[in-house]
């Protein structure tokens, strides 16, 4: 089977101070975040998905939804696939990190997660998370899987058997594939296919300035 991996369109940035009713910060979509995510549907049109899936976080939520109702599917949601900043309570978006967040911005550039991060316990959830959907698909089926930078990197780390946490960067509705056979094998197929979505992305560009 064929696992779709796809980032979450551009989200807003939530500042210290401004959270939840939970106390972490969870951003939604911005207009052009949702312009992102309808290209989706064009992308992935003609495939065979027989599952969606998203973490529970509104940013990934929101971009998988105009795909589900394409496809007619009722999206599952599984807190596993959520990004490691789940409990954090603010957000800021990684393209505005150069200037406003630029400690945790030179991390992510040498391929790193937050010092904050218990990375083993996370890449275990991450593993686990997205291996249950491949196994839950099996024959030749597709499932879409629309989580996180940081789920989504250090997840081809583990099948690649990279050090880095961070090996890849990966765009807005960016969308990485991994072939899953029945014998265990996963290769990877594609990371980070942008060519629905590169006028968006020059757009984000264009407002970083």
């Amino acid at each position: 089977m064929q696992l779709v991996l796809v980032r979450h369109a551009l989200p807003t940035r939530i500042q210290p101070g401004t959270v939840n009713v939970a106390g972490a910060a969870d951003p939604a979509l911005t207009e052009l975040g949702h312009r992102q995510a309808a290209t989706l549907v064009t992308a992935l049109a003609g495939e065979p998905v027989e599952g969606v899936y998203s973490s529970t976080m509104t940013r990934a939520v929101q971009t998988l939804a105009p795909l589900a109702a394409a496809l007619g599917l009722e999206p599952v949601r599984r807190a596993d696939l959520a990004e490691y900043d789940v409990d954090d309570p603010h957000y800021v978006p990684v393209h505005e990190m150069p200037r406003l967040d630029p400690a945790t911005w030179e991390r992510l550039r040498a391929g790193l997660l937050p010092a904050h991060v218990d990375v083993p316990a996370f890449r275990a959830r991450v593993v686990a998370a997205i291996e249950a959907v491949a196994e839950a698909h099996q024959g030749v089926s597709t499932a879409v899987v629309v989580a996180h930078a940081g789920v989504i990197n250090i997840y081809l780390a583990h099948l690649l058997g990279v050090e880095r946490e961070l090996p890849f960067p990966l765009d807005y509705t960016g969308i990485t594939r991994v072939l899953c056979g029945r014998d265990g094998r996963r290769t990877v197929r594609s990371v980070n296919e942008i060519g629905h979505v590169a006028p968006l992305l020059a757009e984000v560009a264009a407002v970083r300035g």
